[in-house]
């Protein structure tokens, strides 16, 4: 079983706890989802799934986008600027860079950030328990 089949059956659990049923529109839904290499919005996830099920609805992708987010199995992301784009939940830790230009999501990790975090929260006396970073950069010019 690939990772993409382990998410989609994640999400797919999650549908059934949560008492909605697993069509094969939805099964589609988190296949796409699944796959996704990017932080697509509800319109672009309805793009790519209407290649592979054209049944799919816009109310069904909001409709399950919410029940997996409620879940936990997904995140939502409301960057400035644009609507809310998604991405599974079982990714590790990372923070994001917004491409003003371009709206383009950029996934970066920094050990040195996380430790200046760690060290400035402790200097003030708290402990990190979850923190996101969003950093909106235009690229330079050369």
């Amino acid at each position: 079983m690939t990772q993409g089949d382990d998410n989609t059956d994640k999400m797919a659990d999650a549908l059934r706890k949560a008492g909605v049923r697993v069509t094969k529109q939805r099964i589609a839904l988190l296949s796409v989802l699944s796959a996704a290499e990017d932080h697509p919005d509800a319109e672009e996830l309805l793009r790519r799934t209407k290649a592979v099920e054209p049944g799919v609805s816009l109310a069904t992708v909001y409709r399950t986008l919410s029940v997996l987010e409620a879940e936990g199995v997904v995140q939502r992301h409301s960057f400035e600027g644009g609507g809310a784009r998604f991405e599974t939940a079982n990714t590790p830790h990372h923070d994001h860079i917004v491409d003003l230009d371009t709206g383009e999501v950029f996934e970066f990790n920094s050990e040195k950030i996380e430790r200046l975090q760690e060290e400035i929260a402790a200097e003030l006396g708290y402990e990190v328990v979850h923190h996101r970073m969003e950093l909106y950069c235009r690229k330079r010019k050369k």
